[in-house]
């Protein structure tokens, strides 16, 4: 086991930022929703609709830190020990059985962590902010006929707004438990505090990781 720095600065700030803006929203989303009376409705539309500005803003910054610096390529799966991490997941951890794979600074996240990721930024955030922009928008594209929406409800945008959102909540519920599954119950989060992680290096890892010109004087 070795202690190594695999989180930077910015993905701990996006990590973490974007947690609490989407609790808020959440929060906040369900005032919308007439679930309960914290802010009032005026200001929890008004506090829903920074904050989803604030994420929008976040994811952004977001994409252009993950194509500046390669790490994008973090999110494609590999289908090779997919069945094998589902199993770890569902039976395997709680008989004491290992790991099927092995973290590292290449491979953050294992393929099961992938595949699911890759959803959410594909599937679930582009339909959250689609429907949130003709939400937000829908009447004045209406009055402005920039767009044709008029087909389309607006309570079907609503539920799918709303659709999106339950998804996103069971995501976030399933990761915050998911983080209680590594060596010890905090040292995932602990790790997204710091940086810094004990991982296993196996020797692949260590070779890959030694210096151009000790191999060279290896050979």
């Amino acid at each position: 086991m070795e202690t190594v720095y695999i989180y930077k600065r910015f993905e701990r700030f996006w990590h973490w930022s974007q947690a609490i803006l989407i609790f808020f929203l959440a929060l906040t989303g369900f005032e919308v929703h007439d679930s309960f009376k914290l802010f009032g409705y005026e200001k929890a539309v008004a506090y829903h609709r920074t904050a989803a500005w604030m994420l929008i803003g976040l994811i952004v910054l977001a994409i252009f830190w993950h194509i500046t610096t390669g790490e994008w390529k973090q999110y494609i799966p590999s289908f090779s020990k997919l069945t094998a991490q589902v199993r770890y997941y569902t039976y395997g951890m709680f008989k004491g059985e290992p790991h099927p794979t092995h973290k590292s600074l290449k491979n953050k996240l294992n393929p099961l962590q992938a595949v699911t990721y890759l959803g959410f930024k594909l599937v679930i955030a582009p339909l959250l902010i689609a429907t949130g922009f003709l939400y937000m928008f829908y009447r004045t594209i209406d009055e402005n006929n920039m767009v044709v929406i008029s087909k389309i409800p607006l309570e079907i945008i609503a539920w799918l707004h709303t659709l999106g959102a339950y998804l996103v909540l069971m995501f976030a519920i399933i990761h915050v438990y998911m983080t209680t599954t590594g060596t010890t119950p905090l040292s995932n989060i602990k790790a997204m505090i710091t940086g810094y992680e004990e991982l296993e290096i196996i020797d692949e890892e260590k070779e890959d990781n030694k210096p151009q010109n000790q191999n060279n004087n290896e050979e």
